[in-house]
């Protein structure tokens, strides 16, 4: 009798998330300073490639987060009897919204 393996991206998906994971703003703040770390060149070569590879899981682990929401939200959008459909976000500052001195949006 042949044992069936699911794929690993299949059983990490299924499994419960891990409490212990920082939150998605967390893990984009942490990857923004590890940008930071290594565009500022003063780390080692060795500390420069452990923070790449922390980097690229990060970036992996969002990217799947961001994929996850989309995913989410298509089923939300989904009209009886028709196929899923996205939306964009309209992310468009209204014309009376204008960037502050600092160039900071006023809200």
């Amino acid at each position: 009798m042949a044992v069936s393996k699911k794929p690993a991206a299949a059983a990490a998906a299924a499994a419960p998330p891990d409490q212990d994971a920082p939150s998605f703003e967390q893990a984009l703040e942490r990857l923004e300073t590890i940008v930071e770390e290594l565009e500022g060149g003063a780390l080692s070569l060795e500390e420069s490639l452990a923070r790449y590879e922390e980097g690229i899981r990060l970036s992996r682990r969002l990217t799947q987060t961001l994929d996850q929401a989309e995913k989410r939200i298509e089923r939300l959008v989904e009209e009886e009897g028709q196929a899923p459909t996205t939306r964009p976000l309209d992310l468009e500052v209204e014309k009376d919204a204008r960037p502050g001195a600092e160039g900071q949006l006023p809200f």
